[in-house]
């Protein structure tokens, strides 16, 4: 088959496709270099940081598969997927490892000022007594969005002794159980805003999620408290989190997703010291792109493979 890759993918599963496929790779090409690239492939395969629209998207007259190397979908316009009938495969799960791992290194980073102590040990001052922290032991944990990659992050909370307060868009009394179950208290986002030590999102990005956290729920949220964003960049109204970081309204936040990402940006909130910044390398552990890297050549091989 005909396939695009579109972003990188672990090297191996490239080589292996290469042996059995027609195969184009254009990492993080621009609209004008997608286009053409298109107008004879039958596969696309893609991660976060490359949008594709209606527009582009029509250049792929002969486009059958569409492999999301990751979760997210709001880089792609899934009516025009569903209206030409392109199968669409996703990928999340280990991506969301890794996420979930890495909300527990910002975590831990911001509660026991990691970067600041770096920062002075660097520079030869050995401020042993003037640095001092937080335990996550024994703190609320609210997880907002206790699905795929939340519900990672509340099961770590719960084994590093934390109270988890979770909410999800479809609240039930039976789901309410089942979290219960695993040691989750099911309650509505603006509990849990506003009764965590530590607030980590982890929803797509779509309309009913856009700037939900906003200058009104970041008043919501309980003094003090630390925020997390391994989600998605337009999830925050970075300019009323810059306010609320410098009212001391937060002791300090962590994003890993921007509003603009890119070379060259600079995100509003840098040079703050109690911020964390980091260019969207949630799932970028040489683990997890192996894994997916394996997982494509499994829906590769399913795809292509003879019907009865």
């Amino acid at each position: 088959m005909k396939i695009l890759i579109a972003s990188s993918i672990h090297p191996q599963a490239i080589a292996t496709l290469g042996e059995k496929h027609d195969v184009v790779c254009a990492f993080n090409a621009k609209e004008e270099v997608l286009k053409p690239l298109l107008s004879d492939r039958e596969v696309l395969i893609f991660r976060s940081g490359i949008k594709f629209t209606a527009d582009v998207l029509e250049c792929a007259p002969d486009l059958k598969i569409i492999i999301r190397a990751g979760s997210g979908v709001d880089n792609i316009d899934l009516n025009y997927v569903n209206q030409h009938g392109i199968s669409l495969v996703r990928i999340p799960g280990p991506g969301a490892k890794a996420v979930a791992e890495l909300s527990f290194a910002y975590m831990l980073a911001l509660a026991r000022n990691v970067l600041e102590a770096n920062r002075l040990t660097h520079q030869g001052h050995w401020a042993k007594n003037e640095l001092t922290g937080y335990l996550l032991t024994g703190k609320v944990l609210g997880v907002v969005g206790v699905g795929n990659i939340g519900s990672r992050v509340a099961h770590l909370g719960t084994a590093w002794g934390m109270r988890v307060l979770g909410c999800v868009e479809n609240p039930s009394s039976a789901r309410a159980e089942e979290f219960s179950k695993t040691g989750v208290q099911l309650v509505d986002c603006d509990q849990v805003l506003a009764g965590s030590d530590f607030v980590t999102l982890h929803v797509p990005l779509k309309t009913s999620t856009h700037y939900l956290i906003n200058a009104q729920s970041l008043a919501r949220i309980k003094k003090g408290a630390f925020l997390v964003n391994l989600a998605r960049g337009g999830v925050v109204d970075e300019l009323a989190l810059l306010d609320a970081l410098k009212a001391g309204h937060l002791k300090g936040a962590a994003l890993d997703t921007h509003e603009a990402e890119g070379e060259g940006i600079v995100s509003p909130l840098a040079g703050l010291p109690n911020v964390i910044l980091s260019p969207h390398i949630g799932a970028g552990t040489f683990d997890t792109q192996l894994e997916i890297g394996e997982i494509i050549l499994k829906e590769m091989s399913a795809f292509t493979a003879p019907q009865n």
